[in-house]
């Protein structure tokens, strides 16, 4: 029997999962790697996409992008626990701090992660038990990866701009050009 056989035994009863992400390759990802691990994923790109789905037949699980297009995924939490009551919720962000996880955490969310976050941390997350959090990853990602995801998440916010990228992040322009010219850090 394959892990992902394993995977989709352990998980019985209703399995249904819903993706919000307004990034479309990550959705697409991440409902694939759920789908081998058992879950029957249906995916939306904002918080008006998503309503219409619960509507439709809510969930036992989600995953919702803190940062939406349409909306800040902190919004659509009471409302997709308003539609099922035992909804457990993942947020996912690539701009993890204190305040937000608080905040999500206080908003319903069963666990809050960091981006990029793979499907086996989100799959721990939503099966884990009570207030119980899931464990912390194996091979975490390096201080150096981390920051460079986060110099590189506000570059493409900022549309690629390098000198609003610089003041956005408190740095100097050349500075961020030569971090942006190099590969990113090993894991």
């Amino acid at each position: 029997m394959t892990e992902s056989e394993d995977t989709a035994e352990a998980l019985s009863g209703d399995c249904t999962l819903l993706v919000v992400d307004d990034d479309e390759p990550f959705r697409s990802r991440l409902a694939l790697a759920m789908q081998k691990r058992g879950y029957e994923v249906s995916t939306a790109a904002g918080i008006a996409d998503a309503l219409a789905r619960v509507s439709e037949s809510a969930p036992a699980y989600a995953v919702v992008d803190l940062r939406l297009l349409d909306g800040h995924g902190l919004q659509l939490v009471p409302q997709l626990q308003a539609a099922r009551e035992d909804m457990r919720i993942v947020i996912l962000t690539g701009y993890g701090n204190i305040a937000s996880t608080v905040a999500a955490v206080k908003a319903g969310a069963v666990d809050y992660l960091a981006k990029p976050a793979d499907a086996d941390e989100i799959h721990a997350a939503l099966q884990s038990a009570g207030d119980e959090h899931a464990l912390p990853p194996e091979n975490p990602m390096s201080a150096d990866r981390v920051r460079w995801e986060h110099i590189n998440r506000v570059y493409e916010l900022c549309d690629h701009n390098v000198s609003e990228t610089a003041r956005r992040l408190n740095m100097h322009r050349r500075t961020l050009q030569r971090i942006l010219a190099k590969h990113s850090p090993r894991e």
